[in-house]
């Protein structure tokens, strides 16, 4: 006799059946006999909500009880967990979760928004009811990166982190890289293929990879998730050109997320483009693939790697944290009870000490160089090199110079003034270089 068979299933309720719903509800059944055995009982889909009841999402939804309103399925379904897949920061998602925890049942949930705005109260929530919060498929699709962080690495203090964490601006960075292709254009390409939404702001900009910083930094440094403590810079400014240069200086233009602890305590922490060596673990993450790096005490360096988003990867995450409810694996939702999160002095970037690569389209005409000079001197700021393409005389010309380790505030003033020089045609353009 199988004694999984034996134990009450796990009922589920699931709200949203786009991609990621429809992807759990097949893998759900696709592993079915699979699951049951790690989970030590059943884990049976009892309901599900979402938008639009005739739509075919190529599974069979004819055995679940159907709600239109997702917050009243999460009051009151016959289940003991509701997995939200909604989206989006507030509104129903928050609704659902809200709901579902009122009503004593677990949340399950895909959405880096949502925690990143109201991690802590929806944590607070779940805790004071010996609820489960679980959110592995929040951050890097398939990566089991949270319970890496929250299980694995507990015998570790993390001191740094850095990962690519959103595989729209990876895709597009490789493909500019392998085709040479500007970044309009491998953009528009991104969005045929559905590797990028029609409204690509929240990738392309970073606030997507900055959502899943947070998370990780409070699971890290066992600090609030706090978004305003981030400093957030998207990739719409990097050229074919920057991609060209970085490849010739030795490096791959990547967006990462970062964080590492101060000197004086605080977390820096920021999303950033970045130019990585090309023997650093994440120079070769290349497409939709995303990747994280943790340097813990005892551990060393820890390299996670995978699919970051879609159906399946997602999905897999998402039954995971199923499979974590049924065993009655509750664990505190950032590590440790959310009152013993403490919040750390917020680092401003300008503090930041480091060396970057900055690009200036110059019109070639005596005693720019000078300017250039002059600007970076007076702020002690020094040049490790500068490279100049061949040019004929009164031609815009790119200039491209990497910098030693300067405090950033000093850089920055430097590049303000250079700017204002009547012989650039364009703001001078900086990236950040990283060894790792």
């Amino acid at each position: 006799m199988n004694a999984a068979r034996d134990l009450p299933p796990l009922k589920v309720a699931i709200a949203g059946l786009g991609t990621v719903g429809a992807g759990t509800l097949r893998v759900l059944a696709d592993q079915a006999t699979l699951l049951t055995a790690r989970a030590g009982r059943p884990l049976v889909v009892s309901a599900v909500s979402a938008r639009d009841r005739t739509r075919d999402r190529g599974v069979d939804l004819s055995s679940f009880a159907w709600f239109d309103d997702p917050v009243e399925m999460a009051k009151t379904a016959d289940v003991d967990v509701v997995v939200e897949l909604i989206g989006g920061s507030d509104g129903p998602a928050k609704a659902v979760c809200e709901a579902a925890l009122a009503s004593g049942r677990h949340v399950v949930t895909a959405n880096k928004a949502l925690l990143a705005h109201h991690g802590a109260t929806l944590a607070e929530q779940a805790e004071a009811q010996g609820l489960g919060l679980l959110y592995e498929a929040a951050v890097a699709g398939g990566i089991p990166i949270i319970k890496a962080m929250r299980e694995g690495l507990a015998a570790n203090d993390i001191h740094a982190l850095h990962g690519i964490l959103n595989g729209t601006c990876n895709y597009i960075l490789t493909t500019m890289r392998e085709t040479g292709r500007d970044f309009e254009d491998v953009l528009s390409e991104a969005q045929e293929l559905g590797y990028a939404e029609a409204d690509p702001t929240f990738d392309i900009d970073g606030i997507d990879a900055a959502h899943k910083l947070a998370i990780l930094v409070s699971l890290a440094y066992r600090v609030p998730v706090d978004l305003e403590a981030l400093s957030i810079q998207g990739i719409r400014h990097i050229s074919a050109l920057d991609i060209d240069f970085a490849n010739e200086l030795g490096y791959r233009i990547k967006l990462l997320g970062m964080a590492h602890r101060r000197a004086g305590g605080g977390i820096e922490q920021r999303v950033s483009p970045v130019m990585v060596p090309l023997n650093a673990p994440l120079a070769h993450v290349d497409g939709v693939y995303n990747a994280v790096v943790t340097e813990g005490d005892f551990v060393g360096r820890s390299v996670f790697e995978g699919r970051g988003a879609g159906a399946g990867p997602t999905a897999s995450a998402v039954v995971a944290d199923l499979v974590d409810i049924a065993r009655g694996n509750i664990t505190p939702v950032f590590g440790v009870p959310v009152g013993d999160l403490k919040a750390l002095p917020k680092e401003k970037p300008e503090g930041h000490v480091g060396r970057y690569y900055v690009r200036l389209m110059v019109v070639d005409r005596p005693g720019v160089f000078a300017e250039v000079a002059a600007a970076l001197r007076d702020e002690k700021v020094s040049m490790e090199t500068i490279v100049q393409r061949a040019r004929d005389p009164g031609e815009t010309v790119p200039v491209v110079m990497t910098l030693h380790d300067t405090e950033e505030g000093a850089m920055t003033r430097a590049l303000e003034r250079i700017g204002a020089i009547d012989a650039m045609v364009e703001p001078p353009r900086v990236i950040r270089i990283e060894t790792f």
